[in-house]
């Protein structure tokens, strides 16, 4: 049977452990980044999540929503959503540091340096892989920064034309060279000083360009 076939019997309505889940996300994001998304079943998930394989299926319904979810969670430790949303009485360079400083512990990671290893090494042989993590992680965050860029500019704190193209600007000067060294093995994480400083700089940069 597939991991897809098989049917969780769990009732609608029925209560949920949130300790378990947590437990399963934990597991699928180890077990992903070791085996990659073909070699990580259901079953694998939920032995080493300690819980049976229904536990598993009532959660998350299927293998392709748990490797979503293990995705956004990763994300979400480092940038939640209250992130993106602007104050009235908040000023951009404060929200963007936030968002950078998150972003760059993120992307730099061990976690998500073996993330996007294993995505960029699959990519070809499992597209639907590829798109699941881009649409899960990336994806989202670009939403959330144009959505943040937009309150910016209703509050009068910066001037974007073009709020999606800018936040892939902001998101590219973040990764600057020092993500691309990591990926490809030259380089250990920058120290907090230095990504500090990177991360201030990218700010006052970005501010620049766009303030009114």
């Amino acid at each position: 049977m597939s991991d897809k076939s098989f049917q969780s019997s769990g009732g609608p309505g029925r209560p949920k452990d949130p300790a378990k889940r947590l437990a399963i996300l934990e597991a699928a994001k180890r077990l992903f980044m070791q085996n990659g998304y073909d070699g990580s079943s259901m079953d694998a998930i939920a032995a080493e999540a300690g819980v049976s394989k229904l536990t598993v299926y009532s959660h998350f319904t299927d293998k392709e929503t748990l490797f979503a979810c293990a995705v956004e969670s990763k994300c979400s430790e480092q940038l939640p959503p209250l992130f993106f949303e602007l104050r009235a009485d908040m000023a951009i360079d404060k929200a963007l540091l936030a968002i950078g400083r998150g972003f760059n512990s993120l992307i730099n990671s061990e976690e998500s340096i073996a993330m996007m290893r294993l995505v960029i090494t699959q990519a070809v042989q499992n597209t639907p892989m590829a798109e699941l993590f881009y649409s899960a992680g990336p994806h989202r965050m670009l939403l959330a920064m144009e959505h943040l860029l937009e309150q910016a500019n209703a509050l009068g704190q910066l001037q974007v034309e073009h709020p999606q193209r800018a936040a892939e600007h902001f998101f590219s000067l973040i990764k600057g060279g020092c993500n691309f060294r990591r990926l490809i093995g030259c380089s250990e994480p920058p120290s907090g000083q230095t990504a500090d400083e990177h991360v201030q700089e990218v700010v006052r940069l970005f501010v620049r360009a766009y303030r009114p």
